[in-house]
């Protein structure tokens, strides 16, 4: 869907240089976002290469978030150019060892025209996802039920595409759309989330869709749920003042991973205890607490106990790449975890300071 953001885009990195695109294949594109894109790669090389500030174009012949690798080291670039949404630790890894300087665009709309985004073009469809801020996996009865504790989630604006199997509910979301189409009905939202943790988990199922990512997506705010040995939980809690979601939204960054390997199981070399299961309510509840105290080196020094609490128990959530960008914020952010279960998706930074090229989020509020 060619529209002027790509335009001003193109023009905006063209002021580096001459300009070389590569453009996603329609096989990566379903990788990254499980849909067809609107207009098929052959058609989309044609309208960028008619650009007058681009150079040349090609389709990229790899796969995932790093499918330009084997183009770009053939081309040899002095400058790579990409968007916030596009930035990623791997991408500034692979310029450094390069030596290429990566550029991430400030979004400058043509003069007299607003800012577009195909996200923003394409969104007829207004459900959420849901981003877990601490204790996941106690959603779980084979955990909960070792010690009860909480989830805390917040449902965010779809204002950008995130990547399939990303740790962001996007199969619980994509359920929500073939169920409601393009908006949440009217109605009791925790009733309307229990309906669709029903109709994503029906009888026989193996693997159940912890309800985080349903409730998560439906109740706007922040929202703790209190498990105690059961898939819904005993109770909620939640904070919907302005506030708090500002404070929330002011200091949570995320950066793009990799993809989850295909084959990927969090499962292989799990521990369940009860001292871990109880670590991790503990650092979870701590986050809670510091959220309300506005204090937010209390909150990322919990963030991470709670990532470090998970990892004991499911040490296949991390990945050599999570592992080198965590390195990389170790000393800017003050604390860290990942999305979902982990294998790929986003690494979430929580950081007094701004993180540079990180992306921003911004929490529902009805």
């Amino acid at each position: 869907m060619l529209h002027s953001g790509h335009v001003a885009f193109f023009e905006e990195a063209a002021t580096y240089g001459d300009l070389y695109v590569g453009i996603g294949s329609d096989a990566t594109i379903y990788e990254l976002k499980n849909r067809r894109p609107v207009n098929p790669e052959k058609e989309r090389l044609y309208m960028v290469k008619a650009l007058r500030c681009v150079t040349d174009a090609w389709i990229n012949s790899g796969s995932g978030i790093m499918d330009f690798a084997k183009e770009v080291e053939a081309l040899k670039p002095d400058v790579f150019f990409v968007n916030t949404d596009g930035y990623t630790p791997a991408k500034q890894e692979f310029c450094d060892r390069l030596g290429i300087r990566l550029v991430v665009s400030q979004r400058i709309p043509h003069q007299g025209l607003p800012a577009r985004s195909t996200t923003a073009l394409r969104q007829e469809c207004t459900i959420p996802y849901r981003l877990e801020l601490g204790g996941g996996w106690l959603d779980q009865p084979m955990v909960s039920k070792l010690s009860p504790g909480p989830v805390l989630v917040v449902s965010l604006e779809p204002e950008m595409e995130f990547n399939h199997r990303s740790g962001m509910a996007t199969s619980s979301r994509q359920k929500a759309i073939e169920l409601w189409h393009t908006a949440i009905p009217e109605g009791d939202r925790v009733q309307l989330a229990h309906t669709l943790f029903c109709v994503e988990n029906p009888p026989g199922t193996v693997n159940v869709a912890g309800s985080q990512d349903q409730l998560g997506m439906l109740l706007p705010g922040f929202n703790k749920l209190n498990y105690d040995g059961d898939y819904w939980p005993a109770s909620i809690e939640s904070l919907c003042d302005e506030e708090t979601l500002r404070f929330l939204e002011e200091h949570v960054y995320l950066l793009g991973l990799p993809l989850r390997r295909d084959g990927y199981s969090p499962y292989e070399g799990m521990t369940l205890q009860a001292a871990l299961a109880s670590a991790l309510a503990t650092a979870t509840q701590s986050i809670w607490d510091a959220v309300k105290a506005r204090d937010v080196v209390a909150w990322g020094r919990a963030t991470t106990a709670s990532f470090q609490a998970q990892l004991a128990m499911f040490p296949k959530m991390m990945s050599p790449e999570m592992s080198e960008a965590i390195e990389r914020y170790r000393g800017v952010a003050c604390g860290w975890k990942i999305t979902g279960a982990g294998g790929g998706g986003y690494l979430v930074l929580i950081s007094e300071k701004p993180i540079p090229n990180a992306i921003r989020v911004h929490v529902c509020r009805g």
